[in-house]
């Protein structure tokens, strides 16, 4: 081993080691006034730390921080960049790191590790100059770790600097133990996900588009505006109400949003279509009653507002978790129709309320997998062992909205993740005992709203129920079930 490798190991010892999972209890940091990192990385590492150490979520903690650090348009674009592209690859980038320091990553002391990690992406995931790359990774880590660590990344970084990218995947491909890990190190995707969204495509018979649907999660997502139906006009007659598209490099949604106070609004084209769907799955009915049994953080309960409020039905919501609730109560301020927002176990609230709602929106908690473009993160955190307490609380959730509706009443199934296990077997487990209600066609309902042609085939199980996905629809994976309670 050499000298700058034996200097990281005992400073990792005299930080007490606190591997990945530490934050609260690792030591101080000892700064070097003589060291400085340019503002951009060091929100970027701020917001990358946050996520590692606290479960913090980058796309809510990165634009304040870049607010407070009073970045430059360029350098809020490269922070971006570099957070988002340093979480996607977290994966990768760990065993490249493995590789070039000789030890696991779980002997380096959290904080470095996610510093080199960030100085890895700028190496090979993005043009900064290598100079640049390393140096300021290496001042990064002197000012939270000391010197002795960074002559520790100075060491691992300068060897990752050696090879390419591809040659990288090339040495890190080499020790994959199977097919699907090393298709999980190229695309930076744990492997119980990838055999997840192997499962879903082939349903639909179209496994062959996977390493198109990984591609897709790993770019950076348009940022899509939504026109609430009746309070705002959209600018492009060919999305269902989306109002304007941006570039992911470019436009300030941020201004149009504040110019049309809150009437526009951000809101991924997928979530646009699933609840438009279950607004649009027929003529509004004056004083039909409807409920959002999942709300938080309000986006769909906002367009549903609104869609309410041009047909004359009105508008119920729950969401269990205050601080959401009140996300969701800011989220149809801008809409003038009173929507009751209550903060109540879902199951609970559906239970006390039996035949009552027309339309019911049960947008599920779910594993998140269909957002990993927009929520990078969260491809590290969930695990395989999530899924069935999920699927177990989806389909209780399911059970005591489908008794929540009226006769003849209609509720749309939706999460955002096309897990089979989320989705289309929570709807036929919770289904095949029940004689009072039948599928719709989610497939039809989607096209009808989209006001463009989609492609939407057919499961294979030959059911009603549609599915978005990134690589094809350029949405968030949406899964959408329309059912119907038979008069």
């Amino acid at each position: 081993m050499t000298g700058p490798q034996r200097h990281g190991r005992d400073q990792g010892k005299a930080a007490g080691r606190s591997g990945r999972g530490s934050g609260s209890h690792a030591p101080k940091p000892r700064r070097e006034a003589s060291r400085e990192v340019q503002p951009a990385r060091r929100v970027a590492f701020d917001v990358i730390r946050a996520v590692s150490a606290s479960d913090a979520y980058a796309n809510l903690l990165l634009p304040g921080a870049i607010r407070e650090a009073g970045l430059s348009a360029a350098d809020a674009a490269l922070a971006t960049e570099l957070t988002y592209g340093t979480l996607r690859q977290r994966g990768t980038y760990d065993a490249v790191i493995a590789h070039a320091a000789g030890r696991d990553i779980v002997t380096i002391d959290a904080p470095v590790l996610d510093a080199l990690r960030l100085g890895v992406h700028q190496l090979l995931g993005t043009r900064v100059a290598t100079h640049a790359a390393v140096n300021e990774s290496v001042n990064l880590v002197a000012l939270i770790a000391g010197r002795g660590a960074s002559g520790f990344a100075n060491a691992v970084l300068r060897k990752v600097a050696a090879r390419s990218a591809e040659e990288w995947m090339d040495v890190i491909a080499a020790a994959a133990r199977s097919d699907d890990e090393r298709l999980g190190l190229r695309y930076a995707h744990p492997v119980w996900i990838i055999r997840a969204f192997r499962r879903a495509l082939a349903a639909e018979g179209r496994e062959d588009e996977l390493e198109a649907l990984l591609a897709a999660d790993n770019a950076a997502p348009e940022v899509t505006l939504v026109a609430l139906p009746g309070l705002a006009e959209p600018e492009d007659p060919h999305r269902p109400y989306a109002a304007t598209a941006f570039g992911s490099a470019g436009g300030d949604p941020g201004a149009v949003v504040a110019a049309n106070k809150g009437r526009v609004r951000v809101q991924d084209e997928g979530s646009q279509l699933v609840a438009l769907a279950l607004a649009g799955a027929r003529p509004i009915r004056a004083g039909e009653r409807w409920l959002d049994l999942c709300a938080g953080p309000g986006g769909k309960t906002a367009l549903l507002a609104a869609e309410a409020l041009r047909g004359g039905a009105t508008l119920d919501a729950n969401e269990v978790v205050p601080a959401r609730a009140g996300l969701v109560r800011r989220a149809v301020a801008p809409v003038p129709l009173h929507v009751e927002v209550a903060e109540e176990d879902g199951r609970a609230l559906a239970a006390a309320r039996a035949g009552v709602y027309d339309r019911i929106l049960v947008d599920a908690p779910c594993t998140g997998l269909g957002a990993l473009r927009r929520r990078p993160e969260a491809r590290w955190r969930k695990t395989a062992a999530d899924v069935p307490e999920l699927a177990g609380l989806q389909e209780e959730l399911l059970t005591a909205a489908l008794d929540a509706l009226a006769p003849d009443g209609i509720l749309a199934y939706v999460t955002c993740s096309p897990h089979l296990a989320e989705t289309a077997a929570v709807v036929q487990t919770v289904l095949r005992d029940r004689a009072d209600v039948e599928e719709l066609d989610a497939r039809a309902a989607i096209r009808a709203v989209s006001r463009s042609p989609i492609d939407l085939p057919a499961p294979a199980a030959g059911s009603g129920h549609a599915q978005l996905w990134p690589h094809r629809h350029g949405t968030d994976a949406m899964f959408l079930s329309l059912i119907r309670k038979r008069a």
